[in-house]
């Protein structure tokens, strides 16, 4: 196998950044199938024997060149996270309401949580589960969330502020029986 191809092709894959057909690796390279073949499992070989981040794995659509799942906390650490508008919102309001099952959210936020949920699951900002005394899920916020926004100081916000709410409305239904006792 000539080296230049193989190097050629580790190029290809990372200048493309997802999987490549043998077929579109081919084209790219200008070269023929079986090349292509060579030059993948010599890149793959290569990637083995050293001690890399990287490597080279055949996954279901394809060839890659990709971080070694061992590097992948690293990934979510250096990495800032893209929320859109609504699922940010969506995040803010389980944060806010921790644990919230989530039919109650989708009460709260509309449809658009069937959405978000699995979006903020898969990024480890929320834990679902079954709630046993529904049919619907308990969603609550993962220490991931109070890492990543650095917020650990939420829950006794929260506290607080229900306490002095619960003060306020306490006195003004105490006001309101006096008035009407007079």
């Amino acid at each position: 196998m000539n080296t230049a191809t193989a190097t050629k092709i580790e190029a290809i894959l990372y200048l493309k950044g997802k999987p490549l057909s043998l077929g579109e690796i081919a084209e790219y390279a200008a070269c023929d199938r079986a090349t292509v073949e060579e030059g993948i499992i010599e890149l793959i070989d290569d990637y083995a024997r050293r001690d890399s981040a990287l490597e080279v794995v055949e996954t279901p659509n394809g060839y890659s060149l990709q971080l070694r799942s061992d590097f992948h906390d690293l990934v979510q650490t250096l990495i800032p996270v893209e929320l859109g508008l609504g699922a940010l919102r969506t995040l803010a309001a389980i944060a806010l309401n921790s644990p919230i099952l989530q039919s109650d959210l989708i009460n709260l936020r509309g449809s658009g949580v069937y959405q978000h949920v699995p979006e903020l699951v898969e990024l480890g900002f929320v834990k679902k589960r079954r709630d046993s005394d529904s049919r619907s899920y308990s969603l609550q916020v993962t220490p991931k969330f109070h890492q990543y926004f650095q917020i650990e100081q939420l829950p006794q916000i929260l506290a607080t502020n229900q306490k002095e709410q619960q003060l306020e409305l306490d006195l003004d239904l105490e006001l309101k029986e006096e008035v009407a006792a007079e």
